[in-house]
């Protein structure tokens, strides 16, 4: 999969029609978070999971670390795509394929000040078990591991890109007015945005999703054409 583009947090119908109808392929769903704070409630992001049509689709972010919860959630709720950013082990990652050959699977790297080197063996690692890697930020100060609104060093998501023989997705504080430049340094196969789509309300806005779909579509076909 290439030039592909996710929104991520997804919070009701409204906020769905929104994302597809400006053409973005993948809506990003985290549920049952550690915080136990959903965006959605599970009936809901089912719902709208069974309205999305091609090339649509919904993408369960999740922090689950065992592949027959995994399976069975996404079995649950109709996901096709799941995005585990949980401490996954190898071996359920292994599981989970051949369980479920059928589900799109991402595995997070989550980039922090000194880590480039255990990402890269990382990658190694899981490469022949997933489907995409997907690179998020760290919050030092939260513990956080996705939806941070904070960017991390693009030169490592660049040597993620170079090191894996597997798509990679680039996330972590992109932007309406940053993702060209972050395309054209890393060269990933798809970004995802989250908090740099929101309004003040909390809510995707129409103007920068739409900015950030045009964005990245635009430096997409820039570095394939290079």
């Amino acid at each position: 999969m290439e030039k592909l583009i996710q929104v991520a947090g997804i919070i009701d119908e409204n906020e769905a029609k929104l994302i597809a109808d400006e053409g973005v392929q993948w809506l990003g769903f985290p549920l049952r978070l550690p915080s136990g704070k959903d965006d959605i409630s599970e009936p809901a992001a089912k719902k709208i999971i069974e309205s999305l049509s091609a090339p649509q689709a919904g993408v369960l972010i999740s922090y689950m670390v065992k592949a027959d919860e995994i399976s069975q959630f996404c079995t649950e709720l109709g996901f096709t795509a799941v995005q585990l950013h949980g401490d996954v082990e190898v071996a359920e990652l292994r599981k989970l394929k051949q369980m479920r050959p059928d589900l799109y699977v991402l595995k997070s790297l989550v980039v922090k000040e000194d880590n480039a080197d255990e990402l890269l063996t990382l990658v190694d690692e899981c490469a022949e078990y997933v489907d995409m890697f997907i690179t998020d930020t760290f919050d030092p100060k939260t513990g956080a591991k996705g939806a941070t609104g904070l960017t991390h060093n693009w030169d490592v998501s660049a040597e993620l890109v170079r090191r894996s023989p597997k798509p990679l997705m680039m996330a972590g504080g992109l932007n309406p007015d940053n993702v060209a430049d972050a395309i054209r340094k890393v060269k990933p196969a798809a970004v995802d945005a989250h908090t740099g789509l929101e309004g003040p309300d909390g809510r995707k806005d129409r103007n920068k999703v739409k900015k950030f779909f045009a964005e990245a579509n635009k430096a997409f076909a820039e570095i394939e054409g290079a």
